[in-house]
């Protein structure tokens, strides 16, 4: 078991592909993550001066 398994996972490349993917899917998530937070904070902008119009829009 000794030389030969180690000889045998050195030139073993099957588990490269999953660490690839897992990269790749990483990189879309942390992507993601950064567009959906633009998102909520403009989302929650327009919101804001919504409430603010509507208020000036009542007590004037």
């Amino acid at each position: 078991m000794g030389a030969s398994f180690f000889k045998r996972l050195q030139h073993d490349t099957a588990g490269a592909t999953a660490v690839e993917y897992g990269l790749v899917i990483g990189l879309i998530a942390v992507a993601m993550i950064g567009a959906l937070w633009e998102v909520a904070n403009t989302t929650s902008d327009m919101w804001d001066d919504i409430e603010a119009r509507s208020t000036d829009a009542m007590t004037n």
